[in-house]
């Protein structure tokens, strides 16, 4: 039987409104490094979002000891040293992570998220229960031994 707190707590999640980063459309957010910035945009996100991408950045910090965060695109972005490794972006219905060379990746994560590169791939979270931290501790590792180091060259 659910408590009243857990029912208003369901209602309120499904009438919050949705960040625009959370609607599938580029968001007009700048790009902004550092723990701060992550740690805010998993602040205003809604339950069940936000319990998802707390688990996302812990499983993260456990994993790798040089981690560093920023937002990007309205996702947060996850890397060590100079690249980027994984990213983690709330949308209707889920939360995704995504890593850049998911092909590379074994096994290779099931989803080919759309615009987010051929070689990214990730899983679609609904709930902090679909997350199998095993496997995802798995890639966090695989993906920070080789960070993507793409971009414009100056």
């Amino acid at each position: 039987m659910k408590s009243s707190r857990t029912s208003a707590r369901t209602a309120n999640a499904k009438t919050a409104k949705l960040l625009v980063a959370m609607t599938g459309k580029a968001s007009p957010a700048k790009a902004a490094e550092g723990d701060g910035p992550v740690f805010a945009y998993i602040a205003s996100l809604p339950q069940p979002h936000r319990a998802i991408a707390e688990r996302i950045d812990a499983l993260a910090a456990e994993q790798l000891s040089d981690l560093r965060r920023a937002v990007k695109w309205g996702m947060a972005y996850y890397g060590v040293g100079g690249g980027w490794c994984f990213s983690s972006g709330a949308f209707v219905g889920h939360v995704k992570l995504m890593f850049i060379r998911g092909t590379e990746l074994e096994p290779e994560p099931p989803v080919t998220p759309v615009a987010m590169g051929k070689s990214t791939r990730g899983v679609e979270l609904a709930s902090v229960d679909d997350l199998d931290e095993r496997l995802a501790a798995s890639w966090m590792k695989q993906a920070a031994a080789m960070p993507f180091f793409g971009g414009k060259r100056r």
